[in-house]
């Protein structure tokens, strides 16, 4: 496999790292914060409207989304 294949799975995970770790230093002033919260508040809510999904796992299925989002502009 060659490692600079842009769907290699790697850079992937290099990206989030940088994302999350700028997200984290910057905090508020980051570009991606203000959007993962939001896609963090509607999982969360999404999943009180579904009887099945708790909102914990709405939580971090709708900022992840968001992230992946963000990285894969």
């Amino acid at each position: 496999m060659n490692n600079s294949d842009p769907d290699n799975g790697q850079d992937w995970v290099e990206d989030a790292r940088n994302e999350l770790s700028g997200m984290l230093k910057e905090g508020m002033e980051h570009p991606s914060t203000k959007p993962v919260l939001t896609g963090a508040a509607v999982g969360a809510v999404g999943a009180m409207l579904l009887p099945v999904i708790t909102w914990p796992v709405g939580l971090a299925a709708g900022a992840g989304y968001m992230l992946y989002r963000r990285i894969k502009r």
